[in-house]
């Protein structure tokens, strides 16, 4: 059973599709879908909308990849001037961390800390299109 299960783990590895531009481009685009509605949810002081847009955006950016060239790099010196790896972890971590936070102060009422987490996440967005935006 045991052997059965790895052989179907490592063959859904194996035959898994590499994360391609087409797709980096409908998950920005689904990120930037989940920012309206919950600056919307804000708007509205709806609850659901903002838990279903932070929702979104967490899925979306945890779906987020580098490019395979730049994650396969061989060449040490490439990979150590072209952090872009590294900087696209470090920005989507936080981005979901904020989106957590959203959904937490916004349930808990208090407007002016889940606005404050949305602006953080604009920046972040921001800095990410900036440094990275030739994928």
């Amino acid at each position: 059973m045991k052997k059965a299960l790895l052989l179907l783990l490592l063959s859904s590895a194996l035959f898994a599709e590499a994360y391609t531009k087409a797709d980096r481009i409908k998950d920005m685009q689904i990120m930037a879908e989940s920012m309206s509605q919950i600056q919307t949810g804000f708007f509205y002081n709806n609850n659901e909308i903002v838990q279903d847009g932070a929702l979104k955006l967490s899925d979306a950016i945890r779906r987020v990849q580098p490019p395979l060239e730049e994650t396969e790099e061989k060449d040490p010196m490439t990979r150590y001037m072209n952090q872009k790896v590294v900087f696209s972890n470090k920005i989507t971590k936080k981005i979901d961390q904020k989106a957590k936070i959203i959904l937490e102060r916004f349930k808990a009422g208090d407007m002016p800390q889940a606005i404050q987490a949305y602006t953080k996440i604009m920046k972040q967005c921001m800095e990410c299109h900036s440094q990275l935006r030739t994928w």
